[in-house]
């Protein structure tokens, strides 16, 4: 029963990812009423998935499924889910969806990787999801510089015109509006690839090494990345952050993407161990 548990989770986590795939449109200024409609019915289904992967995992343990990590991180990311739900029917709040959405997904994804997990069935294949993994994390990266870059130029740009300087290199540079509407569209295509690479790499990860991959301190740091990559995008996106408030989040966004960039050197010795 606890095998079955772990497999309602997963479809689960398969039908979270139709909301995870509405906040990246919305991410990418291309959300739609039909496919919140669609997002969040696939939602309520995971929603119900989860719930029985919860029941049939407490009645095999015979406890409630919170006594490490993986049945904790489940266990959170259903009572967020309802949460949300709670308030969307109160509120009819549709913005913090984009927020909930791939939070509740990545929660749900992250938990199911702690049940059994199948193996490589070919070198080729584990390597080349591994290439996958690297390449979309330096895509990923290589926007997020981009989108850091825009930023400076924004606050260097806004200081001239406050100090009503002319003159110089930096007279060349785009408006204030265009500088800003750069780094958003950036900061969204970035969070993309992100998302991608962190799916990717979870899931490679828990083929190569079990449920010992979660106990790496650099595994944290990356979902912490995430999750904060995420907020950001969400206040740019929804709350309406724009202006020198954004930029001085996104260059603190960068800064922690180094960090967590610097501590995965040799991420795939460390695994292969």
């Amino acid at each position: 029963m606890q095998d079955m548990s772990v497999f309602w989770l997963r479809i689960a986590a398969a039908f979270y990812s139709a909301g995870l795939l509405y906040a990246l449109l919305t991410f990418l200024r291309k959300r739609s009423d039909r496919v919140f409609r669609l997002a969040l019915g696939a939602f309520y289904t995971g929603v119900v998935l989860h719930t029985v992967s919860i029941v049939e995992q407490a009645a095999s343990l015979g406890r409630i499924p919170a006594n490490d990590f993986f049945e904790s991180d489940s266990l959170c990311a259903l009572l967020i889910a309802l949460l949300f739900l709670a308030v969307y029917w109160r509120y009819r709040y549709e913005s913090l969806a984009v927020f909930i959405f791939p939070l509740v997904f990545l929660m749900a994804l992250v938990g199911s990787l702690g049940g059994p997990t199948v193996q490589w069935s070919n070198p080729k294949l584990r390597d080349a999801w591994l290439l996958v993994h690297v390449v979309l994390v330096l895509i990923g990266y290589a926007t997020l510089l981009l989108t850091a870059v825009t930023s400076i130029l924004y606050l260097i740009r806004e200081k001239q015109l406050k100090e009503k300087r002319h003159g110089g290199i930096f007279d060349r540079l785009p408006p204030l509006g265009t500088l800003d509407s750069l780094t958003s569209r950036a900061l969204a295509i970035g969070f993309v690839f992100i998302t991608a690479s962190v799916v990717a790499g979870s899931t490679w990860a828990s083929i190569e090494a079990g449920t010992r991959w979660i106990r790496d301190p650099r595994i944290v740091i990356s979902l912490a990345t995430w999750v904060l990559y995420l907020l950001a995008v969400f206040l740019r996106v929804t709350t309406g952050w724009r202006g020198r408030k954004a930029a001085i989040l996104v260059i603190a966004l960068v800064g922690c993407s180094v960090i967590t960039w610097a501590s995965h050197t040799g991420l795939r010795n460390l695994l292969s161990r």
